[in-house]
């Protein structure tokens, strides 16, 4: 057998690819849009794609077997579980609980464990050549490393109302399959660390069914399902607002994007032109560059491992936008985009010089320290806006502080004042990064951004409300 993990850490996503060294032939699991990936490990290692294999209908990222299947040929097996409202709106091969795949010498079982979705399904490798005994389960957004899949982003994420409790009780159901399994058996998921489709996911990339049976949570619950249903809800992280289209564009028939495609350099008549349509300007710079000096109207995410997660709270999927980027960055930022399809770029401008050039002038970010925060915190028509999600913001926070979560800032704009100084902060600055351009772009020019944010302020031993 021939075994590869591939890992997106923009996404915390995982997918795999497994082979049969014997016969040649290969299965990829759950992939990742930009398919050159698999393509060129097929190549390395003188093996035909065959088989292509996905968990469940994603949230989180566009799925590119459609892709994968264009280029190679592969056929793709698909969940049939789950009921009609589940189904696939493609051509692929159905698969339930208890079908047997076999790619070549390997045997791929399907175990169908709902709860994260319905359709969910797990699969349970066998490398028959050395035992017939079972040696790894994919599990997908089933189990992770410590945690288990949030079942709740149906209704928060798609809008599909009643589906949270019931997936958490099909949830504590599926968790009998897995408790039923051998020790031995390796697992390996879908998401690690970060990823949004869980609240304690760990960093390693796998683990066993033993361990898992002593450390995670889910399975310290037996016989008491309302506490395991109770756990499994309570603070779940905000489900990114892209997630919704994501259920949507993986279950229907959409466009293919086979290649990563190469953007277009827009000149300064172009950039005016488009900005005055008001076009989306994207400056993935990091935080500290874009403070200095930043186009006027600009949003500021930076081209770290959560672009395309932030991106997607921004942007729609119908809006053409523009990068602000270095050409070194554009391919990587291309694919992030790319994997949850974010395929409507306009074009991009390397920096800001085209801009000043062409006697455009910069607006800058007014930064404030510890010491300036907590003066002027005293002051009468001062709001602080700590923008942290709800359940980090409960967890601990400034004193009079109010919570608006950057995801959302604007479509809640309305509690921001524009009379009174606004002190904005976060964990650490990233986010008031973000809520910051979100906030001259709209008019704010009473802003000011404490970007250290908890981190310095819990450091230097500040009182924390509850």
């Amino acid at each position: 057998m021939y075994f590869q993990h591939i890992y997106d850490k923009s996404l915390a996503q995982a997918s795999y690819f497994i082979g049969c060294q014997k016969a040649g032939v290969a299965a990829v699991i759950d992939p990742k849009r930009d398919v050159d990936t698999y393509l060129e490990i097929a190549k390395q290692n003188n093996m035909k794609i065959t088989h292509i294999l996905e968990t469940h209908i994603h949230a989180d990222f566009l799925a590119g077997s459609r892709e994968l299947a264009a280029l190679t040929g592969a056929e793709m097996y698909l969940s049939a579980e789950g009921g009609p409202d589940w189904k696939y709106e493609f051509p692929h091969v159905d698969v339930k609980d208890g079908d047997v795949l076999k790619v070549g010498n390997l045997k791929i079982e399907v175990v169908h464990t709902p709860g994260h979705t319905p359709e969910s399904i797990s699969f349970l490798l066998t490398d028959t050549p050395a035992s017939e005994e079972p040696v790894m389960l994919f599990t997908g957004d089933f189990v992770f490393v410590g945690d288990v899949g949030r079942p709740d982003l149906l209704e928060k994420a798609a809008g599909i109302k009643g589906t949270q409790d019931i997936g958490a009780k099909q949830m504590y159901q599926s968790i009998t399959k897995f408790d039923a399994l051998p020790e031995y058996i390796q697992v390996w998921p879908g998401h690690g660390a970060g990823s949004a489709c869980g609240k304690a996911l760990g960093a390693v990339p796998s683990t066993t069914v033993g361990y898992e049976k002593i450390r995670n949570w889910a399975f310290q619950h037996k016989n008491d399902e309302a506490g395991f249903v109770k756990y499994l809800l309570e603070d779940q992280p905000e489900p990114p607002k892209y997630f919704a289209m994501m259920k949507k564009l993986n279950k229907v028939d959409r466009p293919l994007l086979t290649a990563v495609p190469k953007l277009k350099k827009l000149d300064y008549t172009e950039l005016s032109a488009d900005l005055a349509k008001g076009t989306k300007l994207i400056d993935a710079r990091d935080k500290t560059e874009f403070s200095k000096g930043f186009i006027p109207g600009s949003i500021n995410i930076q081209g770290n491992n959560s672009f395309a997660t932030w991106a997607g709270w921004f942007l729609t999927y119908e809006e053409p936008f523009i990068l602000l980027a270095d050409e070194s960055q554009l391919d990587d930022l291309t694919r992030k985009l790319m994997r949850i399809g974010l395929d409507n770029i306009q074009g991009y401008v390397p920096s800001t010089k085209i801009w000043e050039e062409n006697g455009g002038s910069l607006e800058t970010v007014n930064q404030i320290s510890l010491e300036e925060f907590k003066t002027l915190q005293q002051e009468k028509d001062v709001q602080v806006v700590d923008l942290r999600g709800a359940a980090e913001y409960n967890a601990g926070h400034i004193k009079g502080a109010d919570n608006v979560f950057v995801g959302t800032l604007v479509n809640n704009l309305n509690k921001i004042s524009k009379d009174k100084k606004v002190l904005i902060h976060c964990q650490g600055g990233d986010r008031a990064a973000i809520a910051y351009s979100l906030l001259a772009r709209n008019g704010y020019k009473n802003v000011l951004n404490y970007s250290p944010g908890m981190n310095e302020w819990v450091s230097q031993n500040n009182p924390i409300e509850y």
